[in-house]
């Protein structure tokens, strides 16, 4: 996973900005199209990738350095207007079909990364905030499975995904600490170096617990319980919706099953338990499962926090009071 970050989210785009700068197309339509096809996978990379590590703002320095090492190609191009209309050099044919290959890899997954924030055709709780003080980055979240890969759980044909079923539009959340940095270094073992490790969790809605775990322990990174996959947990019923709060931190809950609650009122800690291999919360909606089935096989609902319908890359502030 570290390489491929390594590879993905700085190499290539390092290589694809330093490609443009210095290494302009000779011709005028190549020019473009090497502007156009390094800028659209570089948005394509900025919406699919999990920025977590490297940091979020790290798209929005590659969007600055994309356009500077435009303005520097123009720049190295006397005139734009005298280039040639096209290339006349094999080497320069084939950047160009590098050019194009780009810009429709990045113009499809982009409009598919796009098309996640698209709202499910299922139904939408509404609920409100459930962290305390903090700052939170969606990590999984949206309406495909480009950018929300609890999606792969619908799949019909997979048996082993039918007691998660539930969780299929879930969002992760991951905690940013100072410079927007998820934990203090790349990976630490110790789950208490992540700035989600231990931030409060409310209620966002008025309902009743249903089901409170709250013994089993927080793994270090990258250890993980695969049996008990919610860890810590806590099942909220608000009306006819049911709120799935997983890997929760241990010794943290302040409900227990038939516990009356209302919005607002503290509920638990994000921890490290059940089968996750770093700090994050996990929250999602569904109906009811059916009775001795599975806790989370119930049909999965969408969720809406504080109308904000969150997909991955996007950013929620948590509640202050």
């Amino acid at each position: 996973m570290t390489l491929m970050i390594l590879i993905f989210q700085i190499a290539i785009p390092m290589m694809l900005i330093g490609w443009l700068a210095f290494l302009p197309a000779a011709s005028l339509v190549g020019l473009m199209l090497q502007a156009m096809g390094t800028g659209a996978f570089l948005f394509a990379l900025a919406r699919v990738a999990q920025w977590a590590v490297p940091v979020w703002w790290f798209p929005w320095l590659y969007g600055g350095l994309w356009l500077v090492s435009f303005v520097i190609s123009l720049s190295r191009v006397r005139s734009p207007l005298l280039l040639p209309l096209f290339p006349d050099k094999p080497l320069e044919w084939a950047l160009f079909a590098l050019s194009i290959v780009l810009l429709g890899v990045g113009s499809w997954y982009g409009a598919r990364a796009l098309a996640g924030r698209h709202l499910p055709p299922v139904d939408i709780v509404d609920i409100a905030n459930p962290f305390g003080p903090g700052r939170f980055l969606v990590g999984h979240g949206g309406s495909n499975k480009l950018v929300n890969g609890h999606l792969r759980t619908l799949d019909p044909e997979v048996e082993r995904f039918r007691p998660w079923r539930g969780q299929s539009y879930a969002v992760d959340f991951f905690g940013l600490g100072p410079w927007g940095l998820r934990a203090a270094g790349w990976r630490p073992r110790d789950p208490n170096a992540y700035a989600v490790f231990g931030a409060e969790l409310k209620a966002p809605c008025n309902g009743t617990i249903v089901r409170a775990e709250d013994t089993l322990p927080d793994f270090e990174i990258p250890d993980q319980d695969t049996v008990n996959r919610l860890g810590n947990h806590v099942i909220l019923r608000c009306s006819e919706a049911e709120i799935v709060f997983a890997h929760m931190r241990q010794d943290s809950l302040s409900v227990a099953p038939g516990d009356d609650v209302v919005v607002g009122q503290r509920l638990g800690a994000v921890g490290n338990s059940g089968a996750s291999t770093e700090p994050h919360l996990h929250i999602h909606a569904q109906r009811p499962a059916p009775e001795a089935a599975p806790p989370i096989s119930g049909e999965p609902l969408a969720l809406r926090i504080d109308g904000r319908f969150l997909v991955r890359g996007d950013r929620l502030n948590g509640a202050t009071n």
